[in-house]
């Protein structure tokens, strides 16, 4: 078992890439959305550079990333099976369930942009963009300390954390609409 800290950072690394990805390519449908509301031809221009660097980030960085993030995290667990029996794993491999269905989700908005269909706002996006954020500190958390007896707390800081986020969302909305 020598290559054990080799895979767990391996691990990581993807895990830190695939999470780049996900907060940088809503960030990126941000962008699209509002350059659809640009005049012609610098809508055209927008959207076909937001069209080329969402591609690229997608299925060259995130998505890869999410594939290897997995594989070395079910290879990890086959090496220490002992893990699936701890509360933390549990909390924790639900999170992961919750990333990878946020991920999804993200792919559908991906294929309906790469399609010119608008069905989200900036300001959706801009809120949509922070559940990543929320899953990061929560797995975070649960890694360092290994502790999901007190999960209640847990619960309640994500739910603050989330509150602080969409304050702080609301807070730099004013603040846009009065530099406009």
């Amino acid at each position: 078992m020598e290559y054990y800290n080799y895979l767990k950072s391996l691990h990581l690394i993807f895990v830190i890439t695939w999470f780049a990805g996900l907060f940088y390519i809503v960030r990126l449908f941000v962008y699209q959305i509002e350059a659809n509301s640009k005049p012609s031809p610098e809508r055209e221009i927008l959207l076909k550079q937001y069209k080329i660097m969402t591609y690229r980030l997608w299925y060259i960085i995130t998505w890869p990333s999410a594939v290897l993030a997995v594989f070395f995290a079910i290879w990890l667990i086959i090496l220490m099976p002992d893990w699936l029996q701890m509360p933390w794993m549990h909390v924790k491999l639900g999170f992961v369930v919750l990333l990878i269905a946020y991920q999804i989700k993200c792919h559908l908005i991906y294929n309906e942009l790469q399609n010119d269909i608008f069905n989200y706002s900036t300001n959706f996006m801009r809120l949509w963009n922070e559940g990543a954020t929320i899953i990061l500190f929560a797995v975070v958390f649960l890694v360092i300390l290994k502790n999901a007896f007190n999960w209640i707390y847990g619960v309640v800081g994500i739910f603050m954390f989330s509150i602080l986020i969409l304050l702080g969302y609301k807070f730099y909305k004013r603040i846009r609409e009065k530099s406009n």
